[in-house]
């Protein structure tokens, strides 16, 4: 039976690819990892779907889950409200599939504040000049929000040294496989493996 899968926060600046990055690496490999949706007070965008892409909230109910502390993070961003919700993620890494969660540097440092754990991985591109190229070639920002990103970009480079790995996104495949190396790699780490490290060393004793 496959162990309690691993938690891990996938951050990066916008406009890193971060979301293709986990389109790909959950389609193909979708019996080993489940993306965490997560719930937020801003509204839909076209074509994103309930339970899919988010759980929309009013900001009410979002406060009232962040009363019952059903929530593993939460955070403010650019007047809304982004948050985990605690269930689902519990449900996904009992079955042993590792949890990805899509979320922002504050939150993701409260994660790994709570549940020491946790896998960080930071995904960026090879410079900040092709940053600043694929926010231009998205086509859905004015130049205003573009430059309001950049500024955000510079704020969130602050912490990218608290990461575990640095993910430079800059072939699709290769980083595919490159996170999924290091994300099974984890697997392995002794300090989540001390009860089959005790079982080895019962067995041995007996000899």
């Amino acid at each position: 039976m496959r162990k309690r899968g691993i938690l891990i926060v996938v951050s990066g600046f916008s406009g890193a690819g971060k979301g293709t990055l986990m389109k790909e690496l959950l389609s193909k490999y979708e019996e080993t990892y489940a993306l965490s949706v997560s719930a937020t007070t801003r509204s839909p965008r076209e074509g994103e779907r309930e339970g899919r892409e988010y759980f929309f909230k009013t900001k009410d109910e979002f406060e009232k889950m962040i009363a019952k502390e059903e929530l593993i993070e939460y955070a403010r961003y650019v007047e809304n409200y982004y948050g985990t919700p605690k269930a689902y993620v519990e449900k996904m890494l009992d079955s042993g599939k590792d949890v990805i969660l899509e979320i922002e540097i504050q939150g993701a440092l409260k994660v790994k504040k709570k549940f020491p754990d946790t896998l960080l991985l930071f995904v960026t591109p090879p410079s900040i000049a092709e940053l600043k190229k694929r926010l231009v070639g998205r086509g859905t920002e004015t130049m205003e929000m573009i430059e309001s990103r950049m500024k955000r970009a510079a704020q969130e480079a602050e912490g990218m040294e608290l990461y575990d790995y640095l993910i430079v996104n800059d072939d699709l495949k290769a980083c595919v496989e490159e996170m999924h190396a290091i994300i099974q790699g984890e697997h392995l780490r002794s300090s989540r493996n001390s009860e089959f490290i005790q079982e080895i060393k019962e067995e041995l004793r007996k000899i």
